[in-house]
């Protein structure tokens, strides 16, 4: 059973007349009776039931203790994924709801649209914190729901990309894939600009690969090394902005950075 969903520190913004986004936070936990709390108890417990006083238990003061439920690395992965698309579509539908629109997500084929209004829908989330039990079997990990952050972006101009990311990117990952012009500047900044700014173009590059469908690879080896003088100095204002956009000349798209929803749109 699909534990229930619940939306945290919804936050809504409108970049401009056409398009609009929004990042939240949904949790789930697992429902009582999805658990099989008896499975593991003494036989004898169950036996002879039919002579138990049932009015003697109307009197005693329950305590419910649930343990972690040890399922596989697959299983995790899947039940993951599952709610993580559950997720997405339920931040989707809180933002239809706050801009009063009746629509319905036509997610045959990419990009996703709206089936009435066609307006482009275009989803991101971040990896579940689960926590693993080092003591636990190997192949087998402890799950204690779903905690992920969620961003949906909603445009009728043209296909639009989103991508949240609470995670820097290792150094490491950034030369393998990255442009060889970018890994030329980045390594020519500080360690913290150098980090911030991996990740941005990280983010950037994910949009564009939602936006174009790259490949990864191909996507990841896209140059965008034009923009990180534009991010750097971007990063020095991020502290009195809430939001910093600008105009991309050499793509033709327009990019925004949510700092506080560490959140990247391109559109």
């Amino acid at each position: 059973m699909m534990p229930t969903l619940k939306l945290h520190n919804i936050q809504y913004s409108q970049l401009d007349s056409t398009t609009w986004c929004a990042t939240a936070q949904v949790t789930a936990s697992c429902p009582l009776e999805s658990l099989h709390l008896f499975d593991n108890l003494p036989s004898l417990f169950n036996a002879n039931v039919s002579n138990i006083n049932t009015d003697k238990f109307s009197h005693i003061t329950w305590h419910y203790h649930i343990s972690n439920v040890s399922l596989s690395a697959r299983k995790i992965a899947y039940q993951q994924r599952q709610q993580q698309r559950a997720g997405v579509r339920l931040l989707l539908q809180s933002l239809l709801n706050k801009l009063s629109i009746i629509d319905s997500l036509d997610d045959v084929s990419f990009p996703y649209r709206l089936v009435n209004s066609q307006y482009y829908v275009c989803f991101s989330h971040t990896g579940a914190s689960s926590q693993n039990n080092s003591t636990q079997p190997s192949g087998e990990k402890s799950f204690n729901g779903l905690d992920n952050k969620v961003a949906v972006v909603i445009s009728c101009h043209r296909s639009a990309g989103i991508d949240i990311e609470t995670n820097n990117v290792e150094w490491r990952v950034a030369k393998r894939f990255y442009h060889t012009n970018e890994i030329a500047i980045l390594q020519a900044l500080t360690f913290m600009q150098r980090d911030t700014v991996a990740k941005l173009l990280w983010q950037i590059k994910e949009c564009f690969i939602k936006i174009h469908q790259y490949k990864l690879a191909q996507g990841l080896g896209m140059d965008y090394s034009h923009l990180i003088t534009g991010l750097v100095n971007g990063i020095e204002a991020q502290a009195q902005l809430p939001l910093l956009a600008f105009n991309d000349d050499k793509t033709g798209y327009y990019l925004v950075l949510l700092p506080e929803q560490q959140t990247v749109i391109v559109y």
